[in-house]
């Protein structure tokens, strides 16, 4: 029997679960049979500047009305899929000193332990629907809505030193800070690895960068610089009344999102997939280290630097609707005189510092014995290194891991759930330092990202042998 409900709303929750339990278990195990009962879809297409007239005083106004429920809707969800508590790891820093968050936060369905879901078929998963929830595409915060998001740290910092405020009135970033990767992040120099960290610790802005980076940098990269930290007009943050800002916006910057050359974290829905409903979140990733990769964008085999930053102006930035971006305010770049200085400044930006050696190897005078077993495990039975390989630990290909074997498709949050089809192989390197995990940030530790694979691959590693493997990974 299906609960079907029209509406949603944080007040109701408790009541949804236990009035559509009909049997099934609830509580911090939740999930299977009643996970899209709990959490109604949106019934409707959310309202447009256009359903008022184009009073944007109304729209802002009902837009802030409905922003609790959207985003308790959205919290519960995460409730539901994972153990969000702070749990620091007392051994795995991030580059800066942050402790990477410890630990499996994925929940289980009740009565399964990781070893039994390992040791059955994708097709036993499926019949039995115990996929875990937290291995699902995780939504926009507003599936149906989209656009930017960016978390509290980036808009308070930003705020203060630029007076820009990227913060939407619409709805609030969903994984909690002590998840996301430190901020700021560090920011290392392929062209000057003798200085380490060269952001003294700062956020890069257009506020500061000539004084840090005027006596590294020549004048073609701190063009680029600047041009990467210049804002220009977005979807949702430009000088339009059709925006999700308070205020008129400059719009966003390339190291908005990638903040200090790394990520914070930021999300929006990829640009080239339709319908709505089917389109993948897209987490920030790192600008660490594009020296030695060949292929851009989690699924769009971009073939060089300077391509995607183009094709990031015209998808990531207006969702790739040329008529809106003529609307509200494009910047359309040079490719001789802007791309060209942006591409250099980006493929400058170093992995952080490891004990590798030449070979991407761990140094044997330094790593420790559960480094150098998860070292083995990488290259042999967890089977990381098929796709992970060299000293950028990255095939520059792409890959379907084809999780669909595991699941029943179900619509969730407004998102509909679908075969995800190749996906880049992202670098390793400085793992650490960039979390949450996986294409759409759906993996929030080392841990969960060491299950998941497990369970894919299907290499049925031991205990023992998944925190030697999380180990290592924190190494390089």
């Amino acid at each position: 029997m299906k609960c079907l409900l029209g509406v949603s709303s944080s007040l109701l929750f408790a009541a949804v679960l236990a009035a559509c339990s009909d049997g099934a278990t609830t509580g911090s195990d939740a999930q299977g049979s009643i996970y899209d009962r709990v959490f109604p879809n949106p019934t409707a297409p959310p309202p447009t500047l256009a359903d008022f007239n184009g009073d944007f005083a109304k729209f802002m106004a009902n837009a802030v009305s409905l922003k609790p429920e959207i985003v308790q809707r959205q919290l519960s969800l995460l409730d539901m899929r994972y153990d969000l508590s702070n749990r620091p790891s007392s051994s795995c820093k991030m580059s800066r000193g942050k402790p990477a968050q410890a630990g499996i936060r994925v929940k289980l369905p009740a009565g399964v332990t990781w070893q039994q879901l390992a040791s059955m078929s994708p097709a036993a998963i499926k019949a039995a629907d115990v996929f875990p929830a937290g291995f699902f595409p995780l939504p926009h915060v507003n599936h149906p809505e989209g656009g930017m998001v960016f978390p509290a740290s980036t808009i308070a910092d930003l705020k203060q030193q630029t007076g820009r405020d990227l913060q939407r009135f619409d709805l609030d970033f969903d994984i909690p800070e002590h998840f996301l990767a430190e901020f700021p992040a560090g920011v290392f120099l392929s062209t000057r690895k003798d200085l380490g960290d060269v952001s003294q610790g700062q956020l890069i802005t257009t506020e500061n960068f000539y004084v840090l980076f005027k006596d590294i940098l020549n004048p073609k990269q701190l063009d680029g610089l600047r041009l990467l930290l210049t804002p220009f007009a977005q979807a949702q943050f430009n000088l339009t009344t059709d925006r999700r800002s308070a205020r008129p916006s400059l719009g966003v910057s390339c190291f908005d999102c990638h903040i200090n050359g790394s990520t914070n974290g930021a999300f929006h829905l990829v640009g080239d997939i339709r319908p709505q409903a089917v389109r993948n979140r897209i987490d920030t990733p790192a600008l660490r280290g594009t020296n030695v990769q060949q292929i851009f964008g989690s699924q769009r085999g971009l073939e060089s630097v300077e391509d995607f930053t183009e094709f990031e102006q015209r998808a990531a930035y207006f969702d790739g609707d040329p008529e809106a971006a003529a609307r509200k305010g494009v910047n359309t770049l040079d490719r001789a005189t802007q791309v060209h200085a942006m591409a250099e400044m980006i493929r400058i930006i170093d992995f952080p510092p490891s004990n590798l050696d030449v070979f991407g190897k761990l140094d044997r005078h330094r790593a420790s014995n559960a480094e150098l077993r998860g070292e083995s495990l990488f290259f042999g039975k967890a089977k990381c290194a098929t796709c992970h390989d060299g000293t950028g630990f990255s095939d520059n290909s792409m890959h379907d891991l084809q999780a669909e074997r595991f699941f029943n498709h179900r619509l969730v949050n407004g998102q509909q759930t679908k075969d995800d089809g190749p996906i880049k192989t992202f670098s390793l390197r400085g793992i650490k330092d960039t979390p949450p995990y996986l294409h759409d940030g759906r993996l929030l530790t080392l841990e969960d990202t060491v299950e998941f694979f497990n369970l894919i691959l299907g290499t049925r590693l031991s205990t023992t042998e998944k925190e030697d493997l999380v180990t290592y990974l924190c190494a390089l």
